[in-house]
């Protein structure tokens, strides 16, 4: 841990300007590995999907997957990318524990696809966000240290390594440096990489399960004056959820503006966040390509995508997130504000989710973006995983709008949702929350509540209705709240009219 003085963000960005650039690892959805037949379900037992292959045996031969470079093509299309007419793999040479061969198949000077864009919003302003290349590899085992509390080498009394993970194909979206964004790098990293995942979401080649690893986030960071050269970048390592990019560049950009106020300089090299802090440390010194010693994979043959089939495959792309939200906010009748509202929280899939399950678009943003959010920033998870599914919020919605809940019990039938206690109908019905609807027992209520409280009901009978609230209060009570206030109000006052 640095033992600077960390300065405020805002003294940060008043004497330096920040850039930014992202590498994303995204793991395709494909059935199989990239180079061999391995199957690629999540959570199998350790080293259950491996072959000789995957395993780096000798004598064992690749054969790339054609599902993994179309599904590449198509992530690059959608990035504005250029598809390469002839490109090949390289051999990436480190020597790593989840590496079984000691080299990865990657690209390096001749990427799949190079020189797009991604446009992203932050507050209310277009970001251009440029795409330096868009590449296709395999992924590397899975390294365990067991014995430590920190679930870190350090500390470790020995490692296991699952190689179930090595050979899935792997997409790695690199960004040109991103600079000139001041204060709001944070929330362009954060809306870049949100941007990205839906994207690739919507092409249905990867589930983007950030939590699950399937897709991870380098985040680099460096600090100039302004009119100096940019600065030293560090890179924060496996970044796995969108408020952690955010909490990754906000960090580093504190960390490194007190090295340099102290008259310090920043160390080239990758770096470790921690969720439970939102501070980085110094993990290795960070290698230049030439470290890894490139040269092309002689054992697979050039990738030369048919332009014909290049253009099918763009004619075939889906409503891209930016377009289809625009729709949405149309058909939903929403202000710019509102639509920002929504994408700041991360809930555009959900509310449409929760309009498509039965809901209006007013009620699925009152739930996810009250109640809900409020719950996921409590928790501080993403508020796809705060526990509710779009379904649960629109059967919650109905059972109010039938009758069945009021707003306030309808609460309370939530906190069992989130609790895991089953979807709302039966944590309505297993708790008693239903909303009292039997006249006769409501007429019995009031007519206890008139006894209890006589003076108040002369003052009604007398034409003074603010009075029935003490009436109303009291029926309340009595059926634990779970009368509905306006049935009561009209029984009392037709009871003492």
């Amino acid at each position: 841990m640095s033992t600077h003085v960390l300065p405020t963000f805002d003294e940060v960005t008043s004497r330096y300007e920040p850039v930014i650039g992202l590498e994303t690892h995204v793991e395709l959805g494909t059935q199989t590995k990239m180079f061999c037949g391995c199957p690629t379900v999540f959570g199998a037992d350790p080293n259950t999907q491996v072959c000789p292959v995957c395993l780096g045996l000798p004598g064992s031969l690749p054969v790339a997957n054609r599902a993994a470079i179309e599904a590449t093509i198509r992530i690059g299309l959608a990035l504005n990318c250029t598809i390469a007419t002839w490109c090949r793999f390289a051999r990436k040479n480190y020597f790593y524990p989840d590496m079984p061969k000691n080299f990865q198949i990657s690209q390096y000077d001749e990427p799949l696809c190079t020189d797009g864009y991604l446009d992203v919003e932050v507050d209310g302003e277009l970001v251009r966000i440029g795409i330096e290349r868009v590449h296709l590899e395999e992924d590397t085992g899975k390294t365990l240290h067991v014995g430590g509390a920190t679930g870190r080498i350090h500390g470790a009394t020995e490692s296991l390594v699952d190689y179930n993970r090595a050979g899935i194909p792997l997409v790695e979206i690199v960004t040109k440096p991103v600079p000139g964004i001041g204060a709001r790098a944070p929330e362009v990293a954060k809306a870049y990489v949100a941007e990205l995942r839906d994207v690739i979401r919507t092409l249905g080649v990867s589930d983007v399960r950030m939590e699950q690893g399937s897709m991870r986030c380098d985040v680099n960071t460096s600090l100039n004056k302004p009119g100096e050269e940019w600065g030293t970048r560090t890179e924060t390592k496996n970044v796995n959820s969108l408020r952690s990019v955010e909490r990754a560049v906000r960090s580093e950009m504190l960390r490194q503006a007190a090295v340099l106020d102290a008259g310090g300089t920043i160390t080239q090299e990758t770096r470790h966040f921690h969720e439970d802090t939102g501070d980085t440390t110094s993990g290795r010194s960070k290698e230049t390509a030439t470290d890894y010693r490139y040269f092309p994979e002689p054992d697979l043959v050039p990738l030369a995508p048919e332009p014909a089939w290049v253009e099918q495959l763009k004619a075939a792309l889906p409503e891209l997130p930016r377009v289809h939200r625009q729709r949405l906010k149309a058909e939903w009748n929403l202000s710019d504000l509102d639509m920002q509202s929504i994408l700041n929280a991360g809930a555009v899939e959900l509310i449409e989710r929760t309009v498509a399950a039965g809901a209006s678009p007013e009620a699925a943003r009152k739930w996810w973006l009250g109640e809900l959010s409020r719950k996921a920033n409590a928790d501080g998870v993403e508020l796809e995983s705060v526990g509710a599914t779009p379904a649960q919020v629109a059967q919650l919605q109905s059972l109010v709008e039938s009758g069945k809940l009021t707003d306030k019990l309808a609460r309370q039938v939530l906190e069992g949702v989130l609790a895991g206690e089953g979807d709302p109908a039966q944590i309505m019905a297993a708790r008693g929350l239903e909303v009292v609807s039997d006249t006769g027992a409501l007429t019995a209520a009031i007519d206890e509540a008139i006894a209890a409280n006589p003076a108040v009901a002369d003052k009604i009978r007398a034409g003074n209705q603010a009075a029935a609230g003490v009436i109303i209060g009291a029926v309340m009570k009595t059926t634990k709240g779970q009368a509905d206030a306006k049935t009561v109000r009209e029984l009392v006052l037709a009871r003492l009219s």
